[in-house]
Order: C-alpha cells, then structure tokens, then sequence
C-alpha cells in the first residue's frame, strides 16, 4: 500500500509539471534588459497589456533564454527591450511600440497585432522552442503608407439628403514622434507608457454648399478648415483607452474650437480588429452657428434668424482596423452624432444626428 501512494504521488508529479518555453533571441543589443511576455488571449495581446506570463533577463551573450511556468494551449510571445528600464513597452500616442521587440512565428505587424498569426501551442510537460528576432518596429526612419481614403457625413438639414463625400489621398506615416493619418497630425510631446500628450492638427470638413437644398439658399457655402491644439491619451486598466483633444480653428476662417473626450476599446477576432467608442463633443458658438445657425444677413420671412450657442454632443461608433497582409490594411471609421436640442431647434436642421465615417486602403513600407 505504500509502495502504491509513492507510486501514485511520483505519477501526479509528473502529470502536474509545467510547462516550459525555451526561446532563442537574435539581433538584441549586446547588453540591456528583455522582457518576455506570454501572451493567451487575443485581445490583450492586440493592445500588448495583461501577458499571462512575464519574465526579465539580462541580455545573454548566448541569445538563449528558459520561461518556466507558461500556460498551455495557444498562445503568443513578445520579446522587447527596455531601453530606459522603466518596466513598460514605450509607445507613441496613438499606440505603436517604439522600443526594438520581436514576436513569435516572425510575425511582423504594421497596426495592431492579430494574436492569429503569432500563435503557437504549448502542451502539458513540454518544453517548447521559439525563435524570436529583435527589430524596431518603425524602422530607422518610421513607416510610410500611401494608399486611398474618403471622408463621408450625412447631412440633416431641412430639404437636403446629400451625403458629403470628399476623396483624399490615404497618406500615413507613424514615427516615434510624429504620426500623420489620413486628414489627423499628431507629434508626441511627452510621455510614453499609460499616458502621452501630443500636439494635434486636423481636417475639420465642410458640413454644406448651399445648393444643397433650398432651405441652405443664401447662406453659403460651409468650407472646411485647419483645427490645431493638443491631446491626451490615457491607457487605463481593462484596455480601454481615453483620449481628451481640445483644437482650434487656426486659419480663422469660422474662429472658435471644440474640444472632445473618447473612451474606446479595442476587440480582436483573427486578422480583424473593431474598437467600439463613445464620445462627447463641445463645439464654441462660433463652430456651431457657423453649422447650424442663421446669421442675421441670412435671415428670410420663412427662415428667421437663429443663434444656437455653444453645444455638447454625444457620439457613438466604432473603428476597424483589417490587416490584409502585414503589408497591406484597410482602416474603417463610423459614427452616429446626436445632435442637441439647441442645434435640432434650428430652422435649418432636420434631423437629430448625423452619420459620420472614414476608409482607407494603405499600402505601408
């Protein structure tokens, strides 16, 4: 009877040992520190947040590395350096790492990472291998992308079903610093980890011409503008993300600013990842009459003169970010707007929101 409980208890051992990944590293450093990062789950391994299994190593002279304790079945492995050893993966502001790293399967993202194609299965009382090679995700120079966009909104004015659609050339270009997407600019001031400012600019569309409808007759035509200020993000603890911009109409050609506050988070199923967000928007009186309001040139027996204010409004949407091939990636942005009761009271508007939205195709070097 004995002798059977030894027995018993050596074969739970054995059945009980965990597993282990052996990994060789290339191309790091010849001195500093790596971070290794086992990651189980799709979406915390999008946002690179939350690894099942984290290990620090000074850099070996012989590139060879053990990670005990790793979780079974399919997962992913990140390696990065910790160039200034503050304990976290350095981004810029709109998320892409900027210290050298590498990940499993040679897997070589240009937007967020799709846990699919860096997935690998560890068994129970394996040791299994990976080989990981060291690169800097932006390059030496940061990433280019070129490609086509169209920005579309739909109009809620009184008599007018036309859909703004403005064709744009879908220029993208991230670097440590500066990042440039599409119709937004944003340089990176300070920061890098849970929260980083930058300085931003965008492209703020025309809303109407006045041909549009003879309720607009008049009131000419809405160009669009360069707004300019500075925004802060904020990763918080869940994988949500908080982004507050306040920009202004710099050219002066409505005067005025609008500010906003996002929350999203971001959802990764194979090579497709969608980020549903909600935002609340302020626009200065200057932006929302020159919207929504009738100014008192343009006042008519059928359509009086009207002041909207300064208004807050409520977004809900979503963004999407499809990787095609690591090369190649199509970038969805839709949104609903609802509208105030100050800017539905109108005698120009119509509706009580406005649909939104942005695609792309990018080809990135």
């Amino acid at each position: 009877m004995k002798l059977f409980a030894i027995t018993l208890l050596v074969g739970w051992a054995a059945l009980a040992q965990p597993a282990e990944l052996s990994v060789r590293v290339t191309d790091a450093p010849a001195t500093g520190e790596l971070v290794f990062q086992v990651y189980a789950s799709a979406n915390a391994f999008g946002d690179f947040r939350d690894p099942a299994k984290e290990m620090r190593s000074p850099i070996r002279a012989d590139g060879t590395y053990l990670i005990s304790d790793v979780p079974t079945g399919d997962v992913a492995l990140l390696v990065y350096v910790d160039e200034n050893n503050n304990g976290v993966l350095d981004k810029n502001f709109i998320g892409i790492p900027k210290e050298p790293l590498g990940i499993s399967n040679n897997y070589r993202p240009k937007g967020p990472p799709a846990f699919s194609r860096a997935v690998f299965r560890v068994t129970d009382n394996e040791t299994a291998a990976a080989e990981i090679q060291i690169y800097k995700v932006l390059g030496e120079r940061g990433r280019l992308g070129v490609g086509a966009g169209v920005i579309g909104r739909s109009s809620p004015y009184v008599g007018s079903n036309t859909t703004v659609l403005q064709p744009i050339p879908a220029i993208t270009y991230n670097g440590e610093r500066l990042q440039w997407l599409g119709p937004n600019v944003q340089y990176g001031i300070a920061g890098t980890g849970w929260w980083r400012l930058a300085a931003s600019a965008s492209y703020r569309v025309g809303v109407y011409e006045e041909d549009d409808s003879p309720a607009l007759a008049g009131l000419g035509d809405r160009d669009g503008t360069l707004m300019a200020g500075l925004g802060m993000r904020f990763e918080v603890p869940g994988g949500i993300n908080l982004v507050l911009r306040y920009e202004h109409d710099v050219l002066d050609k409505i005067g005025g600013g609008s500010a906003t506050a996002r929350l999203s988070k971001g959802f990764q199923a194979g090579w497709f990842r969608i980020a549903p967000q909600l935002q609340v928007n302020w626009l200065s009186e200057e932006l929302t009459n020159y919207d929504f309001g009738v100014p008192p040139d343009g006042a008519t027996l059928i359509r009086p003169e009207y002041n909207t204010g300064s208004s807050v409004s409520y977004e809900v949407g979503f963004g999407s970010f499809i990787e095609l091939t690591e090369d190649w990636r199509i970038v969805l942005s839709v949104s609903a707007e609802f509208l105030p009761s100050e800017i539905v009271a109108s005698p120009i508007v119509a509706d009580d929101h406005v649909i939104k939205g942005f695609a792309a195709i990018t080809y990135v070097f």
